[in-house]
């Protein structure tokens, strides 16, 4: 009904325009032609019929180029949005000339096809994520819940319960460090956390960081190699980068074999400082170097219960967030070397 009401009135508009512009050019047409008032009778019919008859073609003509070129493509357009609006992301809008036609609307498609290509990206990884995390999650909890049935148990001896109650505590203490990585990388990934970059000297930073896990090499006896420039001094955030150094050599630690070698390395390079992280672990092949900094993603299954797939992830969104670069260098039964690159001080 709306549709039938528009085009009665852009007939009228039109006719009341055409009608304008003829009056005018036929009084003009009169001062120079005397008419008789029959001969002028006869005009007048003639001239409101054929205005009629020209307005009705024109929108006719109008209707036909409309639905083609306008239409058409709009229909085809919010057919496509609808499908994405309802959560069909691997929907595709098909193009009307091609992709690089130069097509206005074929423009448009190109950027809704983009956009549901990205959304069909980050609906497939939040999937992925809820999933990954619903499974890490689900672990330390069944065990907890197995060891705490066993626990109530009044036969037990003193040694089982202390047993059980011991690894309830670790079950519990890896649940909080899931959590906390996972509010970790939310937090750097929905850039809540911005970087706040001041001159602190490197060099210091990275054996502080690395007497931390004294406790454990030592408990592997593991040999420690440092080749640390002293005094490097970079502008960056101190706080971001601890969990970086961290995570690396936390890593280094736990998979490098026992009474193996972990070497720790930060030279200054003419534009900034390179810092390697080096283990005689199970190493990573090519395959899982292409994914290690994803998140969840855990090459070596034999090592997944010592991790939750976060730690490098977090190294990897710290890095691009302070604009540095990480690179992964490995190869399989001989170990791993993680190379960062950050901009130094000027």
């Amino acid at each position: 009904m709306k549709r039938i009401a528009y085009s009665v009135w852009k007939f009228i508009v039109l006719f009341a325009f055409l009608s304008f512009v003829i009056t005018c050019n036929f009084l003009l047409f009169m001062q120079f032609v005397p008419l008789e008032a029959a001969e002028l009778d006869s005009a007048a019919s003639l001239t409101m019929f054929n205005v009629i008859f020209l307005t009705l073609i024109i929108c006719i003509l109008y209707e036909v180029y409309h639905r083609w070129r306008v239409r058409r493509p709009v229909k085809r357009i919010l057919g496509g949005m609808e499908k994405i609006v309802e959560g069909d992301f691997s929907a595709r809008i098909p193009y009307l000339q091609g992709e690089d036609s130069g097509n206005e609307y074929d423009d448009i498609i190109k950027g809704l096809n983009h956009m549901a290509e990205e959304l069909s990206g980050v609906e497939t990884l939040r999937t992925d994520f809820i999933s990954n995390v619903s499974h890490e999650l689900k672990t330390p909890l069944a065990v907890i819940q197995n060891y705490g049935t066993i626990l109530q148990n009044p036969t037990l001896s003193e040694k089982e319960q202390m047993e059980y109650a011991k690894a309830i505590t670790e079950q519990t203490r890896k649940l909080s460090a899931l959590i906390t990585n996972i509010l970790k990388l939310n937090r750097l990934e929905n850039q809540q956390i911005f970087p706040e970059k001041q001159d602190y000297n490197l060099s210091e930073q990275i054996c502080e960081c690395l007497l931390g896990f004294e406790q454990a090499w030592e408990k592997k006896n593991l040999e420690i190699e440092t080749d640390i420039d002293e005094d490097v001094m970079i502008c960056q955030d101190a706080e971001l980068l601890s969990l970086v150094w961290n995570n690396l050599f936390s890593n280094a630690v736990k998979f490098c074999k026992e009474g193996g070698t972990v070497s720790v390395s930060v030279k200054k390079e003419k534009d900034g400082v390179l810092v390697s992280v080096s283990d005689e672990g199970c190493g990573i092949s090519p395959e899982v170097g292409a994914h290690i900094f994803e998140k969840f993603y855990q090459g070596d299954t034999s090592h997944a219960t010592q991790g939750n797939g976060l730690g490098l992830a977090l190294v990897k969104r710290v890095i691009d967030i302070v604009g540095g670069e990480i690179h992964v260098q490995s190869v399989l039964g001989k170990g791993s070397t993680f190379l960062v690159r950050l901009v130094e001080c000027k």
